[in-house]
């Protein structure tokens, strides 16, 4: 599965440390060949469908035509305010 960020959630990522930035890149590829097994689905919608919990940080992402689009990424503390 491909994996796409929006103008935002690529800021989001950018502002990340280079080491959680790797991290998470791993994952992310690791993740995108069976996204539904390892994400959870978000109650509340209006950021997003799904997420990914990656230590403490989180990846919040819809799926969409073969593509995995995230939307935001941030730490736990942060990503839901």
């Amino acid at each position: 599965m491909k994996i796409a960020f929006t103008p935002a959630g690529w800021r989001d990522f950018q502002k990340l440390p280079k080491r959680v930035q790797t991290r998470l890149k791993s994952k992310l590829v690791l993740y995108s060949s069976d996204p539904l097994s390892h994400a959870a689905k978000q109650t509340d919608t209006r950021i997003g469908q799904y997420r990914f919990r990656i230590g403490d940080y989180r990846v919040v992402f819809d799926l969409t035509k073969g593509e995995m689009v995230i939307l935001a990424v941030g730490h736990r503390k942060d990503i839901y305010r």
